[in-house]
């Protein structure tokens, strides 16, 4: 899963390279960009435009709207097959010993909540389903529809694949946190494609669509389409006005009470902005989305700390005057936060004092409403803002008390708000924004800690959510991007974390004092440097 991170990232910029469109499209750059003539890039608010946008032909899309169901089922099934046979003749995994009984005992006993790691349950899971969700979306099938391919999919593997029982995190993450991020990579495989191209283009083109979509690459090669010469590039959604930054540099995590440490190392970020969020009237699933991940290289924290995803589902524009716009829609959000022990805890430290990990959150399956404006007062300032209300039929977030095989979280339900605003200031030399996110998530069914558990497996309570509990998490973001030369900047950033958790049955015994219901809260900041190319 590391390896395919990394390629994502050095692999989109690829998309850069794409071909100079037929003139006869050029009606589409008028609404961005004016006259196509001598295209470098334009800038639209607080982004840069870095390709030509192009309209579909007509012919692509006739020919990718062909809905090919069994080749898509084939597909699904056949992934689930090949990766429990790499889990157990590669890896030899314990849950991939299935048999006719472990089938059977599946349905008998049904779903229950599972213990793996967070990134495992809230990334790499939906990745799994971006699979499922691009065997129908490569074979002709609508996002909506393609969406009916990742709950089969998930549902396959729960049920027939492991050994273990069912999961009920994984049947709500898998297939709705999959939508999310395979039509993010359909649509970034879409523009990396050129049906016109040939030689070692070709094969670049290829080779680099494959692994951001590995199911469109495996079906196009299937059907031939991977070398086959044509006279219309075949995307699908021809090129929409795109915005692309590539940040690198260094990042410090701080626990913020108690000096408690500090850990400094490499990081990295990619951002992408696609489509036109202001589009008059859309139902067409993410035509416009926005997207963000975060890699790092610094001890004992994970590879992957962050991804957000924002995909719009249906939108109207309700403001449309010389110097104003604003729109309404519905949202599809993704978001993953990410992190690990900065320092061990020490020997004889109170319960009550906040876990050594900074901050874990997951929300893979989250909708809801949003409005999005701008504001140009002249040429050399533009303004845009945003609000989002959420609701999160599921999310993880740490716990400082419930330990169980690798999870350190708790699974529940609530809500989400989001808002910020973006300030381009001096025609692009001074960008700042300011962002904040909040999280409210309630667990359904946490423990009893006056239940009897002699009966569990080890002793320990069975197929429950975590800690019975009430818990926020705030992320505030200010940024600052400086001009240094025409596309590259100098930014810099700082993250506040602030968590809360309250728990409702839980009574903590240190010594002869007792403490019940218990409230721990633990602050963390983040501050990054980076150099920034904007495309």
């Amino acid at each position: 899963m590391k390896v395919i991170i990394i390629s994502i990232i050095i692999l989109f910029p690829l998309i850069v390279f794409a071909h100079e469109p037929a003139r006869d499209n050029v009606d589409a750059v008028a609404p961005f960009c004016g006259s196509a003539e001598h295209f470098d890039g334009c800038s639209q608010g607080h982004r840069h435009i870095f390709h030509l946008p192009v309209l579909p032909d007509s012919v692509d899309v006739r020919r990718q709207k062909n809905k090919h169901f069994w080749r898509a089922g084939a597909e699904t099934i056949g992934f689930n097959i090949g990766l429990w046979a790499f889990d157990r003749y590669v890896l030899d995994g314990h849950y991939a010993y299935i048999s006719w009984n472990t089938i059977k005992e599946n349905f008998k006993h049904g779903f229950e909540w599972d213990d793996d790691h967070l990134h495992t349950n809230m990334f790499d899971h939906p990745y799994n389903g971006s699979i499922f969700f691009n065997a129908g979306r490569s074979n002709g099938f609508n996002f909506w529809q393609s969406e009916l391919f990742a709950i089969g999919g998930s549902a396959m593997w729960e049920m027939f694949m492991e050994c273990e029982y069912p999961s009920t995190n994984d049947i709500i993450a898998t297939p709705i946190g999959g939508a999310a991020i395979g039509e993010v990579l359909y649509r970034a495989s879409d523009l990396i494609l050129d049906d016109t191209s040939g030689g070692g283009e070709r094969f670049g083109r290829e080779a680099a669509a494959f692994v951001i979509n590995p199911m469109r690459g495996l079906t196009r090669m299937i059907t031939g389409d991977a070398w086959r010469r044509r006279s219309t590039t075949g995307r699908r959604f021809g090129v929409p006005p795109i915005d692309m930054e590539l940040s690198l540099g260094g990042r410090m995590l701080s626990l913020w009470d108690n000096d408690e440490g500090t850990r400094v190392g490499a990081a990295a970020q990619i951002k992408i902005e696609y489509g036109d969020k202001f589009e008059d009237v859309t139902k067409t699933p993410y035509g416009y989305f926005s997207f963000l991940m975060e890699i790092q290289g610094i001890k004992t924290q994970p590879l992957l700390s962050r991804v957000e995803i924002v995909g719009r589902l249906l939108s109207k524009e309700i403001v449309d005057k010389k110097n104003v716009k604003a729109s309404v829609g519905m949202y599809q959000h993704f978001d993953f936060f990410d992190s690990d022990t900065i320092k061990r805890r020490e020997p004889n430290r109170s319960q009550l004092f906040p876990c050594v990990v900074p901050y874990k959150l997951g929300a893979p399956a989250s909708v809801g409403g949003g409005v999005m404006a701008q504001y140009v007062p002249s040429d050399d300032f533009v303004f845009e803002g945003y609000f989002h209300a959420n609701g999160l039929m599921l999310a993880g977030i740490l716990t400082d008390f419930y330990r169980d095989y690798h999870r350190n979280y708790n699974w529940g339900s609530g809500f989400s708000l989001k808002a910020g605003i973006n300030a381009n200031l001096f025609k692009d030399r001074l960008i700042i924004g300011l962002a904040n996110q909040f999280y409210k998530v309630y667990t359904w069914k946490g423990y009893d800690q006056n239940a009897d558990w002699s009966t569990a497996p080890d002793g320990k309570p069975v197929n429950i959510q975590g800690d019975r509990s009430t818990s926020t998490f705030n992320h505030l973001e200010a940024t600052m991007k400086c001009r240094l030369l025409k596309r590259l900047y100098l930014s810099a950033g700082v993250d506040l974390y602030w968590r809360s958790t309250s728990y409702d049955d839980l009574e903590i015994r240190e010594g002869n004092v007792s403490t019940k219901y218990p409230r721990v809260h633990s602050k963390q900041v983040g501050t990054r440097l980076m150099l920034t190319y904007q495309l």
